[in-house]
């Protein structure tokens, strides 16, 4: 995969135009307005996680740039093109959480079958390497788990080459070698110039995975950076400390406390001034064990999204830390 470059196309001096455009687009169902005006460009060969909580306007906008539905005002460009025109030239690809597989046929059969239509498709061995699952080639589709289905899916998607990757909640049901190996790939790809979005609930692995997170709440972008320029919007940091007893109303009094959270013994106070909480809770309680840690992703997503829901820690295998 290289980056590319099409004649007639508007882009940069290079002759590279954006994988993604999308200019003051919305988006209304009747009297419902997903999409609110969203501006988004995405470069060739980022990895760009897209977050936000349940209707956002997350899939109204992938469903855009998969040519699924068309903006109620604004325009979607894929690499140049009307998002339909670029899929029907095999330049967009898409892996989905669920559906699309039969059951009855083997992982080898349900590739070539898909390379089949396709008229130039990558080789069948080449792409079940990739995606990591050349040893249950030969697997009946219905017997295997929801992970290695999810890499079949991928298999698939990479049969055209795509240069723009779409990936739904991309590693459920994977354990951690394949969501090692799964990324793996993807960062391998992102190199060679396959520019990937994907839509995530693990807020872990978009902190670990992505270039660049774009968080989108009641259909507008609230935040668009690293990893590390989000969780900064989420202003303070956590005290964690073993509290015999603890008094949340005597906390939650202290200056510069925004919240308190007591898990048994255990008691997290967020802050301004952590350093003033620190002194209270080592010269005026029996607190022992403190710690003082910057807040992660999941604040800033609580922040900025002002919700709750969508949340989702990564498994207990993930091995990552926000």
């Amino acid at each position: 995969m290289t980056q590319t470059s099409l004649s007639g196309t508007t882009g940069n001096t290079a002759g590279v135009v954006p994988a993604v455009q999308i200019a003051g687009v919305t988006k209304d169902f009747g009297s419902v307005h997903a999409v609110r005006g969203i501006d988004l460009t995405l470069d060739q060969g980022e990895i760009v996680a897209f977050l936000g909580p349940n209707g956002a306007g997350k899939t109204t906008t992938i469903d855009m740039v998969l040519g699924l539905s068309h903006p109620t005002t604004g325009s979607v460009e894929v690499l140049g093109l009307q998002p339909r025109q670029a899929i029907a030239r095999g330049l967009v690809s898409a892996v989905m959480q669920t559906g699309g597989l039969l059951k009855d046929l083997t992982v080898r059969e349900t590739v070539a079958y898909t390379a089949s239509l396709f008229a130039d498709a990558a080789p069948v061995d080449q792409v079940l390497r990739t995606a990591g699952i050349e040893s249950i080639a030969e697997r009946k589709v219905g017997k295997c788990s929801g992970g290695e289905q999810q890499r079949l899916r991928f298999a698939m998607a990479l049969l055209s080459d795509p240069a723009l990757l779409l990936l739904d909640e991309p590693t459920t049901g994977m354990d951690v070698e394949g969501r090692r190996a799964f990324w793996s790939a993807i960062r391998a790809d992102a190199e060679k110039g396959r520019t990937v979005l994907f839509a995530t609930h693990y807020l872990e692995e978009a902190d670990q995975y992505a270039d660049r997170i774009v968080l989108i709440s009641h259909g507008r972008i609230v935040a668009d950076g690293t990893g590390s320029q989000i969780k900064a919007l989420a202003a303070g940091r956590t005290v964690r400390a073993t509290l015999p007893d603890p008094d949340p109303q005597r906390l939650s009094g202290l200056a510069g406390v925004d919240s308190v959270d007591v898990r048994g013994d255990t008691v997290y106070i967020h802050a301004k001034d952590t350093d003033d909480v620190a002194r209270y809770l080592l010269t005026e309680t029996r607190a022992q064990d403190l710690e003082i840690t910057a807040r992660g992703l999941e604040d800033a997503f609580l922040s900025l999204t002002g919700d709750d829901q969508d949340i989702t820690p990564a498994p207990a295998d993930q091995g990552v830390s926000a």
